[in-house]
Parts: structure tokens; sequence; C-alpha cells
């Protein structure tokens, strides 16, 4: 229900939005290429408007296609129908004029320009050069940096990890002593396999104790987060750098996040903001206090809840 909502009330702006360009029965394409695919009371739905719900609800990615003639489409198409029969109808029912309808709106607006703020900057910025240059930062790193095999037996105590070791150093099997003693239920059925790593990616405690062991060592016990660890080194090698195309991934969500990250820096920089929450550090010095009388504020969800009902 929460979502119907939501969808709802992003359909009242796009519907507020484009009445101030278009007439309700205008026939001009939003996008190069597109094409009508259903009409409501003569306003045409466009293929666009399809992928777009498509995108919203995360069912294709940006930019993925989206076959017309699939039953996804059909499906997406019937809730975009869906949609804007609900809101025409609130709309003739004067519910958007409402204070609350009017603050949805307007939050829906904020979102939708940020959001275009954030792809245009993004898009601007991430470019196969800046991707290119990125990844032969970190491949220099790669080149000269170590990855570790390991294996793990992990405890609840000290004394149950010491009992491990003499275990190990009496000849026990540790792949075998994995599968029965350690709880660590992610790797215990491998035998406690965690596979590859460097260790600047590794808890700090590991990183520590593996520093000068060599393949072949038994490590620990030690403590660690969840328990007591005892550690065999099954190899040592040269990292392994990804190719270019495997790497893409990773290094554009990194550039897009300090993209944002950047812009937003620059945003708060130039912009006068003031945080009215008492106790807040940054409140202003004598800024009035929510009144004692004030009823207690509902918790996030329930609020959320009780504006969907008034809605």
């Amino acid at each position: 229900m929460g979502q119907t909502l939501r969808h709802f009330t992003v359909l009242m702006l796009v519907m507020t939005l484009a009445a101030c360009g278009r007439g309700a029965g205008d026939e001009t394409p939003p996008e190069a290429g597109d094409r009508a695919v259903a009409r409501v009371e003569g306003a045409p739905i466009w293929v666009s408007d399809v992928k777009r719900e498509a995108v919203a609800q995360g069912l294709i990615g940006e930019g993925e296609p989206l076959d017309v003639t699939s039953d996804l489409f059909r499906r997406v198409l019937d809730e975009v129908i869906d949609q804007k029969l609900l809101a025409a109808e609130a709309d003739r029912r004067g519910l958007a004029d409402s204070p609350l309808a009017q603050r949805r709106l307007e939050a829906t607006r904020e979102r939708i320009l940020g959001d275009m703020l954030v792809e245009t900057t993004v898009n601007r910025a991430i470019s196969d050069e800046a991707v290119q240059t990125l990844y032969q930062e970190q491949l220099q790193l790669a080149r000269n940096s170590e990855e570790i095999r390991l294996r793990l037996i992990l405890s609840a105590t000290r004394e149950e990890a010491d009992a491990v070791r003499g275990m190990l150093t009496a000849g026990a099997n540790f792949e075998q002593l994995a599968m029965q003693r350690s709880t660590d239920e992610t790797t215990r059925f491998s035998g406690g396999d965690l596979g590859y790593a460097t260790l600047d990616v590794m808890p700090a405690a590991y990183a520590a104790a593996l520093r000068d062991a060599a393949a072949g060592d038994t490590v620990g016990p030690f403590e660690a987060e969840g328990g007591w660890a005892v550690l065999r080194v099954e190899d040592r090698r040269r990292e392994t750098p990804p190719t270019l195309e495997q790497a893409r991934p990773q290094i554009v969500r990194y550039l897009t996040y300090e993209e944002v990250r950047r812009l937003l820096e620059q945003l708060r920089g130039r912009a006068e903001v003031e945080v009215m929450l008492t106790g807040d550090p940054l409140a202003v010095p004598g800024a009035p206090e929510e009144p004692a009388s004030a009823p207690p504020a509902a918790p996030a969800e329930n609020t959320a809840q009780t504006e969907d009902a008034d809605a």
C-alpha cells in the first residue's frame, strides 16, 4: 500500500509538471524515437514512461532495454495506467490542493531535481579516461601487494582455541577440525577456507598476526571478532589484478560516490544551513526549544502510515 501511494505521489507530480508544458492530448514524443503505447482519457502513455517506472521499481537497470512485447512491460504498463487513473481521480476530488499533498509534491519535486543534478554531474565526471586513470593507479598498487590464502578455526573461548591448537600440533587435519570445531558458520563446512585476501582488507587482528607468517604456518590463537581464531596460511602470492572490464563497475561506483561527496561539500560550503535540534552541535545557541506541551513524536514508520492514511 505504501509503495502504491509513493508511486501515486510521484505520478501526480509528473502530471502536474507535464501539464505546464503540454496539453493533455499532446502527441509530441517526450524522447526521440518514443511512441505511445496506451491512452488514458486521451492522454498518451509513452514507452519511456513505462521504462522509467520499471527503473523506479528496480525491475530493470538505468539504460537497460525493456521489450514492449514482454510480460514485464505489459505488467508495468498496467500499473502506470492504474496510477494515472488514481491520480486523475484524486485531482478531481481536490486532494491535490490539500497542504499534505502540496508538501509531498514539493518533496518529490526536490528529490527528482536533486537526482537529475547528481546524474548530470556524475555523467560529466565519469568518463572512460577517468576510469582508465584510476584503474592504472590501482593496477600499480596491486602489483606491489601480496595476497594470502587462509583457513580459519574460530572458537568461543581461549581455552577451546588452545585445545584446537594442541590438536593441530599433534597432527590433526586442519580442514576436518574446522568442520568439527569451528563456530564460523560461513567457512566451517568448506574446511575453514577464507580464500585469498590482502592484509589491508583483513580485520586488524588478522593482519597483525599474519604480517610475518609464511605459507604453511599455523597462527594463533588470538582474539578476533566473534571469538578466538587459529589460522593456517595456505599460500602467499603477488596479487592478481582484475582486468579493466572486471574493475569498471567498482571504479564507476567509487567515482560516483566521490563526485557526489564533492558536490555536497561544495553546496554545504556556500549555503547557510541551520539545524534546529536540541543538543545538536550545529544548532544555533539560544534557538527556541520545542514546547514541553508538544505531543511526543510517533515512530517514523507509524508517522508514514498516518500520512498515507490521511492521503
